[in-house]
Parts: structure tokens; sequence; C-alpha cells
């Protein structure tokens, strides 16, 4: 993958010690992922290395913006991103892991990229829902022609919970109820 930013760290010929690198993730590095969620952005990242012998220690530090849609207009909206993560990276044949945060590298490795690290510690930070922030007078700062079909979806007894479902009222009482659900109905009351 040919990418504008380059993300490998060839350790092979690093002493013990600790290294720091910068980088600036831009939209064709967000791009080469094609995730529908996130659709650009600048993000920083500040990622230290401190080399053992036969381990790695890798500290990220990022902060930053990703270009989203919004959840409930459909419109592109910015989202801030930020966050810690240390991922420790060990060589070794025989070893496995099960902790996420543990990689293991054949011995004959000598060098890592660390693209996809840094791709999913930015798509984990962003919440399952992103939706345009109300302003100051608590009103939504969404598309208003959206809203508006929104709101005629609410006056058809259709409404969106706070998971960001929709619901249905159902408004006919009458409709014969399965006789197996009739006896929970009477333990509800």
């Amino acid at each position: 993958m040919e990418r504008n930013v380059d993300t490998e760290i060839q350790f092979s010929g690093l002493k013990s010690g600790i290294y720091h690198y910068d980088y600036t993730l831009g939209d064709s590095f967000f791009s080469d992922f094609k995730n529908e969620k996130i659709l650009g952005g600048e993000v920083f990242f500040d990622v230290k290395l401190e080399k053992k012998e036969r381990l790695m220690l890798f500290f990220f530090a990022f902060s930053g913006k990703v270009r989203t849609e919004c959840d409930r207009c459909l419109e592109e909206i910015d989202w801030p991103v930020e966050g810690n993560e240390t991922i420790c990276v060990k060589l070794s044949d025989t070893e496995t892991s099960d902790d996420e945060n543990v990689v293991i590298l054949p011995e004959s490795a000598f060098k890592v990229d660390l693209a996809q690290w840094m791709y999913e510690l930015v798509a984990v930070s962003m919440p399952i829902r992103c939706i345009h922030p109300d302003d100051a007078d608590g009103n939504s700062t969404c598309n208003p022609e959206m809203l508006k079909y929104i709101s005629e979806g609410t006056e058809n007894g259709e409404w969106e919970t706070e998971n960001g479902e929709w619901e249905t009222e159902n408004g006919d009482e009458n409709e014969e109820i399965d006789p197996r659900w009739e006896a929970l109905l009477k333990l509800k009351k």
C-alpha cells in the first residue's frame, strides 16, 4: 500500500534506547483503509519507541479531527479524536499472545509498519454514534431539511430512541394477541 506518510520503522539497526517519531495523517492515509465511518481528517501522532533487546514498547499519543457522517442528518461533520495507547512487540518464533496489546513478530523481522495500529486507534476512539452538537439554546445544528423529514416521521407515530433506533407506535389496541403472550401480559398488570 503506497502512502504519503512512511509509517514503517526499521528496528533491526537500532540500539537499545528511546526513539521519537511524529506523524501527520491526512485524507490520503484514511482513504487507503476504505472505511465508511472515517471519510478523512487530520490526526497528529506522537510515537515513542522504547527498544530493548527482544522487546519493543510503542507509546502512541494522538489528537486531531476526522471527517465522518452525522448519524442523524447524514451531512459531513468533523469529529474530534484523541487517545493514548501502548503496544508491546516481542520477537519470538514460538510464543503466541491472546492480549490485543501484545504483538509477536518472528525472529527474522527487521521492521514494523505502524499504519494499521494507528488507524485502529483512531477508529476505536470514535463513538458508535456521531451527531451534530446542539447550539447554545439546545437546538440541533443538523441539516434543517433532514430534521423536517425526521419530524414528519414522529407525526406518523415513529420516533428515534436514545440509541438511534426507530420505533413505531402501535395504536391498535383491539388487535388480536397471540395466546402465548396473553398470559405474560396478565402478569404485567
